[in-house]
């Protein structure tokens, strides 16, 4: 008898073979013989945790998905139309704007932010982070989220997210009943195999960031094996399946397998706020958008900032066929993408996709009734193989296999409440994608477009910056070399500034960490 890790029987071993031989995947087991006890034992682990008829339905499913995607534009498109009003709101106002809209629109947007911060205040608020992507395209071997972006203050991704929590729970204190100890924002991390561990010694090295460690959890997403063109299951050794995260869709299965659920449960967490580590604008747990989803009674929700040129590669929610998604800017043609409302000219299919999500806990609570509706994409890649006939590693110069994804927004059509709110680009959203230098969703804009939310803060407050433009906009109108940087948990999104800086001017170089050096830098 073989030895192995799973002690598979003999009569085991034979029916996980007619398994996998019955299902077209019978071909994993083509260098057993050749492997060592301890190889077969690993890749048996391997094999007896994969569901094989699920893997070969996912990939019939997507192969599907992936002809319709890329039929004749004409039957697909007519299918595609904008968001409907009852599911869509806006913080931004136009330039036609009266007074009187703009002064209910900000009541309405201070409105959300009371009840989101009341929410927030009764520890019914968690964060979910999705943060199993690596620096590879940025040259680092290290996960995204402790990426150095090269501010003043030399603060990583997940050290900028982890003090907007912080004071977001110094602001909802006010909110929280008497008798209430202390307000707690629970961050759940979402990391990868060759993700995790990294992750959670860089918190351990920064001692959570100031963050009660009993408050934070992390938890990897699940995997699939990669496969051939045609479906079949690639080794990526003799005794080892490739395998690959199943995308950022794959929370929805995690949080039910990890055990968050749970744990949210026993919280009595009753919303979660989930994004991406990679936008260091995100508002974590923004209360805002908290509010607004809940005087919705919203299920799912996402935010989503204005398209405003047609050929911009961002995918746009809107609905398919009656049913709300995402689709993708790949998937539709020129015309449809320069399409504008007569109205006011802006793009009809303008609501940009940022990956940036609401959740009621009962709505995760029952993703599984309908997991196995939802749509697994296919990414070709380049990726190592064996060569079944000689054994001999290959490493393909061009795409050779694929992987299988579930989107994160691939959910949104069973939502039974559905809400979409638009916020402003240059307050929320500039993602981190690409190398040093490349000049678009860099490490250079990523900075460059949180020093500038820093000044526009401290200038809406009625201070200045010395060297610094009066009223700025864009974030090219910050010099390069600025040395100045406000942290949040000084102010989580302007406020609480006025009564220090206003009428006054700040010079740098200035990195804020506290209320008394916002004092300390400033001058008459």
């Amino acid at each position: 008898m073989t030895i192995t890790s799973t002690t598979l029987s003999p009569s085991e071993l034979s029916a996980l073979k007619t398994k996998y031989e019955q299902l077209g995947q019978g071909h994993v087991f083509q260098f057993f013989d050749e492997l060592n006890a301890e190889d077969q034992g690993a890749l048996l682990d391997q094999l007896v945790g994969i569901d094989v008829a699920r893997l070969n339905g996912i990939y019939d499913k997507a192969i599907q998905a992936s002809a319709a995607a890329a039929s004749p534009n004409g039957e697909h498109e007519a299918l595609v139309e904008p968001l409907t009003k009852d599911v869509f709101d806006t913080v931004l106002t136009s330039d036609d704007d009266d007074n009187h809209s703009r002064k209910r629109k900000r009541q309405e947007i201070q409105d959300w932010e009371t009840l989101g911060l009341s929410l927030i205040a009764k520890n019914q608020v968690a964060v979910i982070l999705m943060a199993g992507g690596q620096g590879t395209r940025l040259g680092s071997s290290a996960p995204k989220g402790c990426y150095d972006i090269d501010l003043p203050s030399k603060k990583s991704l997940f050290q900028l997210q982890a003090e907007r929590i912080l004071r977001l729970q110094e602001l909802a204190q006010q909110y929280a009943l008497p008798q209430q100890q202390k307000v707690v924002i629970p961050w759940y991390i979402m990391t990868s195999g060759p993700t995790n561990q990294p992750t959670v010694d860089f918190f351990k090295k920064h001692n959570f960031f100031g963050l009660d460690e009993q408050n934070i959890t992390f938890f990897e997403q699940g995997t699939l094996p990669c496969l051939t063109m045609d479906g079949k299951i690639i080794l990526e050794g003799k005794g080892k399946v490739a395998i690959a995260p199943d995308g950022n869709g794959g929370i929805y299965a995690a949080v039910q397998n990890k055990g968050v659920i749970d744990d949210m449960k026993r919280r009595g967490i009753m919303y979660s706020h989930c994004y991406c580590v990679d936008n260091c604008l995100a508002r974590v747990a923004d209360p805002v958008f908290i509010g607004y989803c809940v005087s919705k009674q919203t299920d799912c929700g996402v935010k989503v900032v204005r398209k405003t040129q047609p050929d911009e590669p961002v995918g746009v929610v809107c609905r398919r066929g009656g049913r709300y998604g995402v689709v993708e800017y790949s998937e539709i043609s020129q015309e449809l993408s320069e399409r504008r409302d007569e109205e006011d000219g802006s793009l009809t299919l303008r609501a940009a996709n940022i990956a940036n999500h609401f959740f009621s806990t009962a709505f995760l609570d029952r993703v599984p009734e309908f997991a196995g509706e939802l749509e697994y994409h296919i990414a070709k890649k380049k990726i190592k193989h064996v060569d079944l006939a000689t054994g001999q590693q290959i490493v393909p110069t061009s795409n050779s296999g694929m992987k299988l994804e579930c989107f994160v927004f691939d959910i949104f059509p069973f939502a039974k409440q559905f809400s979409v709110l638009e916020v402003d680009r240059k307050e929320e959203f500039s993602p981190l994608k690409n190398a040093p230098g490349s000049g678009v969703d860099c490490p250079e804009t990523s900075r460059r477009d949180i020093i500038a939310q820093h000044v526009r803060f401290i200038q809406a407050a009625g201070g200045s910056i010395k060297g610094v433009s009066q009223n700025i906009v864009e974030a090219t109108e910050v010099p390069d070399d600025l040395n100045f940087e406000l942290s949040s948990w000084v102010s989580y999104a302007g406020e609480g500034l006025s009564d220090v800086v206003n009428g006054k001017v700040i010079v740098p170089p200035a990195v804020i960490e506290t209320r008394q050096d916002l004092v300390n830098f400033t001058q008459q």
